[in-house]
Protein backbone atom coordinates (compact mmCIF):
# COMPACT_ATOMS: atom_id res chain seq x y z
CA UNK A 1 0.00 0.00 0.00
CA UNK A 2 2.79 2.28 0.39
CA UNK A 3 4.73 1.38 -2.05
CA UNK A 4 1.13 1.97 -4.12
CA UNK A 5 1.05 5.68 -2.62
CA UNK A 6 4.41 6.62 -3.26
CA UNK A 7 4.32 5.27 -7.20
CA UNK A 8 0.48 7.52 -7.43
CA UNK A 9 2.26 10.43 -5.84
CA UNK A 10 5.07 10.32 -8.53
CA UNK A 11 2.62 10.01 -11.17
CA UNK A 12 0.98 12.96 -10.28
CA UNK A 13 4.39 14.90 -9.84
CA UNK A 14 4.78 13.90 -12.94
CA UNK A 15 1.52 15.03 -14.26
CA UNK A 16 1.76 18.50 -12.81
CA UNK A 17 5.64 19.16 -13.49
CA UNK A 18 4.40 18.45 -17.23
CA UNK A 19 1.40 20.91 -16.66
CA UNK A 20 4.00 23.14 -15.06
CA UNK A 21 6.62 23.20 -18.24
CA UNK A 22 3.24 23.88 -20.64
CA UNK A 23 2.27 26.54 -18.49
CA UNK A 24 5.45 27.82 -18.63
CA UNK A 25 6.10 27.48 -22.54
CA UNK A 26 2.30 29.11 -22.99
CA UNK A 27 3.51 32.25 -20.81
CA UNK A 28 7.02 32.37 -22.76
CA UNK A 29 4.76 32.39 -26.49
CA UNK A 30 2.27 34.99 -24.80
CA UNK A 31 5.23 37.35 -23.82
CA UNK A 32 6.91 36.75 -27.42
CA UNK A 33 3.34 37.68 -28.87
CA UNK A 34 3.80 40.92 -26.72
CA UNK A 35 7.50 41.68 -27.84
CA UNK A 36 6.24 41.14 -31.43
CA UNK A 37 3.21 43.26 -31.35
CA UNK A 38 5.49 45.84 -29.65
CA UNK A 39 8.41 45.77 -32.28
CA UNK A 40 5.48 46.30 -34.86
CA UNK A 41 4.48 48.78 -33.30
CA UNK A 42 7.99 50.77 -32.57
CA UNK A 43 8.70 49.59 -36.82
CA UNK A 44 5.19 51.29 -38.05
CA UNK A 45 5.92 54.30 -35.24
CA UNK A 46 9.47 54.89 -37.07
CA UNK A 47 8.36 54.67 -40.78
CA UNK A 48 5.44 56.98 -39.81
CA UNK A 49 7.99 59.39 -38.26
CA UNK A 50 9.97 58.68 -41.37
CA UNK A 51 7.43 59.65 -43.52
CA UNK A 52 6.20 62.88 -41.70
CA UNK A 53 9.87 64.49 -41.62
CA UNK A 54 10.31 63.54 -45.39
CA UNK A 55 6.85 65.59 -46.06
CA UNK A 56 8.11 68.11 -43.78
CA UNK A 57 11.08 68.56 -45.93
CA UNK A 58 9.18 68.05 -49.53
CA UNK A 59 7.00 70.90 -48.35
CA UNK A 60 9.98 73.65 -46.87
CA UNK A 61 11.69 72.36 -50.06
CA UNK A 62 8.75 73.19 -52.25
CA UNK A 63 8.44 76.61 -50.24
CA UNK A 64 12.01 77.62 -51.20
CA UNK A 65 11.67 76.73 -54.44
CA UNK A 66 8.75 79.12 -54.88
CA UNK A 67 10.41 81.44 -53.39
CA UNK A 68 13.25 81.43 -55.57
CA UNK A 69 10.82 81.30 -59.05
CA UNK A 70 9.36 84.36 -57.55
CA UNK A 71 12.35 85.99 -57.05
CA UNK A 72 13.97 84.58 -60.77
CA UNK A 73 11.00 86.06 -61.86
CA UNK A 74 10.71 89.41 -60.78
CA UNK A 75 14.82 89.55 -61.61
CA UNK A 76 14.27 88.38 -64.97
CA UNK A 77 11.14 90.71 -65.57
CA UNK A 78 13.68 93.86 -63.96
CA UNK A 79 16.42 93.02 -66.05
CA UNK A 80 13.80 92.80 -69.42
CA UNK A 81 12.70 95.91 -68.07
CA UNK A 82 15.66 97.77 -67.69
CA UNK A 83 16.53 96.80 -71.41
CA UNK A 84 13.30 98.09 -72.55
CA UNK A 85 13.85 101.57 -71.14
CA UNK A 86 17.84 101.25 -72.65
CA UNK A 87 16.23 100.44 -75.94
CA UNK A 88 13.50 102.97 -75.25
CA UNK A 89 15.91 105.90 -74.19
CA UNK A 90 18.18 105.14 -77.75
CA UNK A 91 15.41 105.62 -79.72
CA UNK A 92 14.20 108.49 -78.24
CA UNK A 93 17.35 109.95 -78.43
CA UNK A 94 18.29 108.97 -82.38
CA UNK A 95 14.62 110.05 -83.11
CA UNK A 96 15.37 113.57 -81.90
CA UNK A 97 18.04 113.82 -83.20
CA UNK A 98 17.15 112.86 -86.70
CA UNK A 99 13.89 115.38 -85.70
CA UNK A 100 15.93 118.45 -85.05
CA UNK A 101 18.22 117.59 -88.00
CA UNK A 102 15.52 116.96 -90.03
CA UNK A 103 13.52 120.49 -88.41
CA UNK A 104 16.43 122.30 -89.38
CA UNK A 105 16.83 121.01 -92.82
CA UNK A 106 13.33 121.76 -94.18
CA UNK A 107 9.64 121.27 -93.96
CA UNK A 108 10.16 123.01 -90.04
CA UNK A 109 6.60 123.58 -89.67
CA UNK A 110 5.47 120.29 -91.73
CA UNK A 111 7.51 118.64 -89.65
CA UNK A 112 7.00 120.21 -85.96
CA UNK A 113 3.12 119.78 -87.00
CA UNK A 114 3.69 116.07 -88.29
CA UNK A 115 6.15 115.58 -85.29
CA UNK A 116 3.44 117.05 -82.56
CA UNK A 117 1.10 114.26 -84.47
CA UNK A 118 3.49 111.28 -84.42
CA UNK A 119 4.00 111.97 -81.06
CA UNK A 120 0.77 111.84 -79.77
CA UNK A 121 -0.16 108.91 -81.83
CA UNK A 122 2.82 107.15 -80.36
CA UNK A 123 2.34 108.19 -76.59
CA UNK A 124 -1.45 107.28 -77.27
CA UNK A 125 -0.01 103.58 -78.84
CA UNK A 126 2.15 103.65 -76.27
CA UNK A 127 -0.09 104.32 -73.86
CA UNK A 128 -2.42 101.38 -75.32
CA UNK A 129 0.17 99.24 -74.72
CA UNK A 130 1.06 99.42 -71.50
CA UNK A 131 -2.70 99.72 -70.67
CA UNK A 132 -2.73 96.29 -72.08
CA UNK A 133 -0.06 94.86 -70.55
CA UNK A 134 -0.83 96.08 -67.30
CA UNK A 135 -4.22 94.25 -67.97
CA UNK A 136 -2.65 91.21 -68.97
CA UNK A 137 -0.21 91.02 -66.01
CA UNK A 138 -3.12 91.77 -63.80
CA UNK A 139 -5.04 88.99 -64.51
CA UNK A 140 -1.83 86.72 -65.17
CA UNK A 141 -1.74 88.47 -61.05
CA UNK A 142 -5.51 87.46 -60.02
CA UNK A 143 -4.93 83.97 -61.63
CA UNK A 144 -1.98 83.46 -59.92
CA UNK A 145 -3.36 84.76 -56.74
CA UNK A 146 -6.54 82.46 -57.37
CA UNK A 147 -3.91 79.19 -58.03
CA UNK A 148 -1.99 79.93 -55.05
CA UNK A 149 -5.07 80.47 -52.70
CA UNK A 150 -6.42 77.23 -54.52
CA UNK A 151 -3.11 75.35 -53.72
CA UNK A 152 -2.87 76.13 -50.51
CA UNK A 153 -6.68 75.14 -50.09
CA UNK A 154 -6.31 71.79 -51.34
CA UNK A 155 -2.41 71.35 -49.24
CA UNK A 156 -4.54 72.67 -45.86
CA UNK A 157 -7.33 69.95 -46.71
CA UNK A 158 -4.60 67.48 -47.63
CA UNK A 159 -2.96 68.05 -44.11
CA UNK A 160 -5.98 68.64 -42.66
CA UNK A 161 -7.11 64.89 -43.84
CA UNK A 162 -3.86 63.28 -43.14
CA UNK A 163 -3.68 64.56 -39.19
CA UNK A 164 -7.57 63.30 -39.31
CA UNK A 165 -6.57 59.96 -40.31
CA UNK A 166 -3.52 59.97 -38.18
CA UNK A 167 -5.51 61.21 -35.24
CA UNK A 168 -7.99 58.42 -36.11
CA UNK A 169 -4.98 55.88 -36.78
CA UNK A 170 -3.76 56.89 -32.91
CA UNK A 171 -7.19 56.51 -31.74
CA UNK A 172 -8.00 52.96 -32.86
CA UNK A 173 -4.43 52.03 -31.84
CA UNK A 174 -4.89 53.20 -28.66
CA UNK A 175 -8.26 51.69 -28.24
CA UNK A 176 -6.69 48.30 -29.17
CA UNK A 177 -4.12 48.68 -27.20
CA UNK A 178 -6.57 48.99 -23.93
CA UNK A 179 -8.18 46.16 -24.63
CA UNK A 180 -5.36 44.20 -25.30
CA UNK A 181 -4.21 45.00 -21.76
CA UNK A 182 -7.23 44.54 -20.46
CA UNK A 183 -7.71 41.44 -21.83
CA UNK A 184 -4.50 39.88 -20.85
CA UNK A 185 -4.85 41.21 -16.97
CA UNK A 186 -7.97 39.39 -16.65
CA UNK A 187 -6.12 36.20 -18.26
CA UNK A 188 -3.19 36.99 -15.79
CA UNK A 189 -6.23 37.07 -13.26
CA UNK A 190 -8.15 34.23 -14.48
CA UNK A 191 -4.74 31.84 -14.98
CA UNK A 192 -3.71 33.06 -11.06
CA UNK A 193 -7.43 31.60 -9.48
CA UNK A 194 -6.71 28.31 -11.89
CA UNK A 195 -2.88 27.93 -10.65
CA UNK A 196 -4.03 29.15 -6.80
CA UNK A 197 -7.49 26.57 -7.06
CA UNK A 198 -5.30 23.85 -8.68
CA UNK A 199 -2.22 24.54 -5.92
CA UNK A 200 -5.11 24.10 -3.36
CA UNK A 201 -6.86 20.74 -4.79
CA UNK A 202 -3.79 19.08 -4.74
CA UNK A 203 -2.24 20.25 -1.13
CA UNK A 204 -6.49 19.17 -0.23
CA UNK A 205 -5.87 15.76 -1.96
CA UNK A 206 -2.16 14.95 -0.39
CA UNK A 207 -3.56 15.89 2.80
CA UNK A 208 -6.52 13.89 2.48
CA UNK A 209 -4.34 10.63 1.11
CA UNK A 210 -1.57 11.54 4.08
CA UNK A 211 -4.52 11.50 6.42
CA UNK A 212 -5.62 7.97 5.16
CA UNK A 213 -2.32 6.07 4.92
CA UNK A 214 -1.70 7.35 8.42
CA UNK A 215 -5.37 6.03 10.33
CA UNK A 216 -4.53 2.84 8.16
CA UNK A 217 -1.08 2.43 9.80
CA UNK A 218 -1.96 3.48 13.18
CA UNK A 219 -5.03 0.55 12.64
CA UNK A 220 -2.27 -2.07 11.47
CA UNK A 221 0.10 -1.03 14.46
CA UNK A 222 -2.51 -1.08 16.68
CA UNK A 223 -3.97 -4.89 15.88
CA UNK A 224 -0.45 -5.79 15.58
CA UNK A 225 0.38 -4.71 18.84
CA UNK A 226 -2.87 -6.67 20.37
CA UNK A 227 -2.42 -9.45 18.20
CA UNK A 228 1.02 -9.88 19.82
CA UNK A 229 -0.38 -9.34 23.53
CA UNK A 230 -3.05 -11.97 22.47
CA UNK A 231 0.18 -14.16 21.49
CA UNK A 232 2.03 -13.51 24.43
CA UNK A 233 -0.48 -13.87 26.68
CA UNK A 234 -1.70 -17.68 24.75
CA UNK A 235 2.35 -18.26 25.20
CA UNK A 236 2.61 -17.46 28.64
CA UNK A 237 -1.10 -19.59 29.28
CA UNK A 238 0.28 -22.58 27.58
CA UNK A 239 3.73 -22.28 29.27
CA UNK A 240 2.01 -22.30 32.90
CA UNK A 241 0.18 -25.38 32.06
CA UNK A 242 2.76 -27.20 30.92
CA UNK A 243 5.06 -26.39 33.65
CA UNK A 244 2.24 -26.98 36.09
CA UNK A 245 2.00 -30.75 34.70
CA UNK A 246 5.63 -31.18 34.10
CA UNK A 247 5.86 -30.26 37.96
CA UNK A 248 3.53 -32.43 39.19
CA UNK A 249 5.20 -34.57 37.54
CA UNK A 250 8.54 -34.20 38.70
CA UNK A 251 7.47 -33.68 42.18
CA UNK A 252 6.14 -37.00 42.33
CA UNK A 253 9.52 -38.45 41.04
CA UNK A 254 12.46 -36.31 41.68
CA UNK A 255 10.76 -33.66 43.52
CA UNK A 256 13.98 -31.05 44.62
CA UNK A 257 16.60 -31.90 41.33
CA UNK A 258 13.39 -31.35 39.08
CA UNK A 259 12.41 -28.15 40.68
CA UNK A 260 15.80 -26.57 40.35
CA UNK A 261 16.05 -28.09 36.68
CA UNK A 262 12.52 -26.85 35.82
CA UNK A 263 13.40 -23.82 37.09
CA UNK A 264 16.04 -23.65 35.06
CA UNK A 265 14.44 -24.20 31.82
CA UNK A 266 11.99 -21.67 32.69
CA UNK A 267 14.14 -19.28 33.02
CA UNK A 268 16.26 -20.74 29.89
CA UNK A 269 12.68 -20.05 28.11
CA UNK A 270 11.77 -16.90 29.59
CA UNK A 271 15.02 -15.57 28.26
CA UNK A 272 14.59 -17.40 24.69
CA UNK A 273 11.24 -15.65 24.39
CA UNK A 274 12.12 -12.26 25.46
CA UNK A 275 15.10 -12.01 23.03
CA UNK A 276 12.84 -13.93 20.29
CA UNK A 277 10.75 -10.61 21.61
CA UNK A 278 13.07 -8.05 21.33
CA UNK A 279 14.75 -9.33 17.53
CA UNK A 280 11.06 -9.53 16.35
CA UNK A 281 10.14 -5.93 17.78
CA UNK A 282 13.29 -4.96 15.97
CA UNK A 283 12.73 -6.82 12.50
CA UNK A 284 9.24 -4.68 12.86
Amino acid sequence: RCFYNQKILQKTFGEWRDWRAVCRERKLSLRADSHYRHLLHNLIFEAWRAYVCQQQGKRNKYYVADSHAKKQKLLRTWQHWLVYVDVQRTKHGMQSVALAFRERSCLRISWAVWRRRHYQNCTGHKMNILALQHWAQSLQFRAWLQWRELYLYSQNDKQKESRAITHHQHWELKRCMEAWLGYLNLHRAKKLQNELAQEHHQSRIVRQCFSDWRLSWECRRRMHAHQKDIEKLAARIALWRVFAHWKHYVLCVEETQQCELAEKHYKHHLLVRALLCTRWKRLW
